[in-house]
């Protein structure tokens, strides 16, 4: 299955869940924010979204600074 992520195209095995891309990269999905298809998904609902063929994911890393 091949999805863009972060706007780069990724080959991934499907079917998987946005929790399950995550923790496939070695993300921590409480430092992250997911945007799939150009909404943003809330991380309760990570392991209950879907990705399909061509979906359009971004995660964004939050930093800190001061």
């Amino acid at each position: 299955m091949t999805i863009l992520l972060n706007g780069e195209t990724y080959e991934t095995t499907g079917p998987l869940s946005v929790s399950s891309l995550l923790e496939g990269l070695g993300i921590d999905p409480r430092r992250v924010a997911v945007e799939h298809n150009r909404s943003v998904i809330k991380k309760a609902a990570y392991g209950a979204t879907p990705l399909r063929e061509g979906d359009e994911v971004e995660v964004v890393n939050f930093v800190g600074g001061g």
